[in-house]
């Protein structure tokens, strides 16, 4: 199991934050190793939406099925799963002057053979952490600081 977490703070309000990252197709922009991201269930982001999310990882493409698991003012749960890996994505998002603390803590369980090679793997995650901390920053302070109708 790799446990990956990292703590930044980001110039946008709390509101702003939950709504982008809620919609985990935004993966996309905010996560260097996903590829797509797609929505597979329709109406609005609501506990129990769906995506597939392709990603590459050390050169080898991926595919997860995510599932929106948490859905708080302050707390986003994302689980993925396949036949090698589950994978959780949880945000926590606290206030902090005007813009929002982001805890991202990636938690990584793999199964099978795949779990002969998780020694080897927890700097590659680390280094893949530091990455999301920068393009999650970037992609968030590109947002509007309110979002929905003007």
């Amino acid at each position: 199991m790799v446990n990956v977490e990292r703590r930044f703070t980001v110039g946008r309000p709390v509101e702003v934050v939950v709504e982008y990252l809620k919609d985990f197709a935004n993966a996309e922009q905010w996560d260097p190793g996903t590829v797509t991201c797609v929505r597979t269930d329709p109406g609005p982001v609501q506990v129990g939406s769906r995506w597939h999310n392709t990603s590459e990882f050390k050169g080898k493409e991926t595919e997860l099925d995510y599932r929106l698991e948490r859905l708080e003012p302050n707390r986003l749960t994302f689980v993925g799963k396949n036949k090698t890996a589950t994978s959780t994505d949880d945000l926590t998002l606290t206030p902090s002057g005007s813009g929002t603390e982001i805890t991202y803590h990636a938690h990584i369980v793999f199964h099978g053979l795949a779990k002969v090679a998780d020694p080897f793997l927890k700097s590659e995650f680390e280094m893949l952490g530091d990455a999301v901390v920068l393009s999650m920053t970037e992609a968030i302070e590109g947002l509007p600081t309110r979002q929905g109708p003007s």
